[in-house]
């Protein structure tokens, strides 16, 4: 068996559209990676989103042995592993932990009627802290209470509902166990405990899944089991190698940019735009909306979602900028670096235009719809593509301003990542947008370096996180504000896009209304 001189950590990053293999070493350096792209979904009716489960298993050892034939004298040197895993995706499995149902995917617009789910009781209580919309919602939105609903065969034949990252961690080690930091989604978990919700919870009933349909948890950074014999011959990992959990990938990207104290924010410019925080004690982002357990044991991640983020970019590129398309093919470039050029040539706050980018309800407001207002004659295609990202930034500037508030601590630092985060020009805006400087680590890879650092601590390659963070996580950019540009956005900000909601939301139910009808 040969020496091990340099260990490393192969990490695999399960993605909507791609399965990444990466394999880190103990700096932080990204030494190689397979990106392996798939069709993310099929749709049996429109607006539906599923894929088969296995898939993703597949592409793991797919792009693992594709790394290992090009890679082979590193991948002897591999002494750990973990998965990070998009979140809210549950899968169905039959007695044999089989799945018996493709999986629905969290982008998936189904929705179950969940008519008398709960009892009256408890629907006066929610109703009296005016939640009673909001948790009809995620009833609503909760791919098992659909299930349960329409297909109640499978439903019936369901031993265990597993989130998909305890399915590959199956899949790896033939043990169903899961990290509690990969619990995000519409299931009875216990986020401020961590634990599984008991029946008596007040909550217990918005997403029913019974006890012996559950499966066992472990904290992060500790060992769910050794990849067994039958995962090593199919991915390449030498047989033994410790499986340690980490979390979701946005928790994980949290963790890659080293934000887990006070004081530190942490974007992600993904398809769902999100900001987190760190703390030490449960604090809700907001009422009935749960902090998310980081990927740092004992503490938590509250978060709020944009939740079409810079998916807004993709369905720009698709309606208004064939032009740019079709000239970065040519160049075999991304249209994102030539649309991004304009950036600078509009100045701060668009000439006027704002964006609300409500495209998809908020758990608070089940009615808004997106909005765009303070149009001219003036206004060009780069205008409109510099409100998409000045409303993402307005929208992840007011959950930043009430997480403050909640969490009682003052930001000194943001940190960026996901696909947004590679532009210098979003980067500024961003800057300029919160008046905080913004930094970029060393990696775009964010979410798995946070599992790899995850994985480095679970087999004592650190004494803890904060050790394996100096060493692992560098910051390489800094965008520093500039003070003329956030007095506009504040300005903007404060009265302007604050006010959008609470003065369309009369229209936005009416538009509602006569759609029903």
């Amino acid at each position: 068996m040969s020496k091990i001189t340099n260990p490393l950590a192969i990490v695999f990053d399960c993605g909507t559209q791609s399965t990444r293999a990466i394999l880190f070493d103990k700096n932080g350096k990204l030494i190689a990676k397979k990106k392996i792209e798939f069709t993310p979904y099929y749709s049996l009716q429109s607006g539906w989103a599923e894929q088969r489960a296995d898939l993703y298993f597949e592409k793991i050892c797919e792009a693992s042995q594709a790394l290992k034939k090009e890679y082979p004298d590193e991948f002897k040197q591999i002494v750990t592993s973990s998965i990070t895993v998009m979140r809210d995706n549950g899968v169905c499995l039959d007695k044999e932990l089989k799945p018996i149902r493709d999986v629905i995917l969290w982008l998936d617009q189904r929705k179950a009627k969940a008519e008398n789910q709960i009892p009256t009781s408890k629907k006066l209580i929610f109703g009296l802290v005016g939640m009673g919309k909001a948790v009809k919602e995620q009833m609503k939105q909760g791919k098992c209470n659909w299930i349960r609903e329409n297909e109640p065969e499978i439903w019936a034949k369901t031993e265990k509902y597993v989130m998909l990252s305890c399915y590959l961690n199956y899949k790896l080690t033939g043990k169903l166990i899961d990290s509690t930091a990969s619990q995000i989604g519409h299931i009875p978990f216990d986020y401020k405990n961590k634990k599984w919700m008991s029946p008596k919870d007040l909550k217990a009933e918005v997403f029913i899944i019974p006890e012996n349909m559950r499966y066992d948890l472990v904290s992060p950074c500790e060992m769910i089991s050794e990849i067994s014999e039958e995962a090593s011959k199919l991915t390449g990992i030498p047989k033994g190698t410790p499986i340690i959990a980490s979390g979701s990938d946005k928790g994980c990207e949290t963790l890659g940019t080293g934000c887990i104290t006070e004081g530190i924010a942490s974007l992600s410019f993904g398809t769902t735009a999100t900001i987190q925080m760190a703390s030490n004690k449960y604090v809700e982002p907001q009422t009935f909306m749960p902090a998310y357990p980081a990927v740092v044991p004992d503490s938590y991640n509250p978060e709020i979602q944009i939740y079409r983020g810079y998916w807004m970019i993709t369905w720009f590129k698709e309606q208004f900028a064939g032009k740019e398309v079709d000239q970065a093919k040519e160049l075999g470039i991304s249209p994102e670096t030539i649309l991004d050029k304009t950036l600078e040539e509009i100045p701060a706050g668009s000439d006027g235009l704002v964006l609300q980018p409500y495209w998809s309800p908020v758990l608070k407001a089940p009615e808004a719809k997106g909005a765009i207002i303070g149009f001219s004659d003036s206004h060009t295609k780069a205008h409109l593509y510099k409100s998409i990202i000045e409303g993402i930034g307005y929208g992840l500037v007011a959950g930043y301003k009430d997480m403050e508030k909640r969490l009682k601590y003052n930001t000194t630092r943001i940190t960026v990542s996901g696909g947004g985060s590679s532009s210098d020009q979003v980067c500024q805006i961003t800057a300029d947008m919160f008046g905080i400087p913004v930094s970029r680590v060393q990696t775009y890879e964010t979410s798995g370096l946070g599992a790899a650092i995850a994985a480095f601590v679970g087999v004592k390659e650190f004494e803890n996180l904060n050790d394996a963070i100096k060493s692992m996580v560098h910051y390489t950019d800094s965008f520093e504000p500039n003070s003329e540009n956030h007095k506009v956005y504040d300005k903007i900000y404060e009265t302007v896009y604050k006010k959008i909601y609470k003065k369309l939301k009369p229209m936005y139910s009416n538009i509602l209304d006569i759609l029903k009808k």
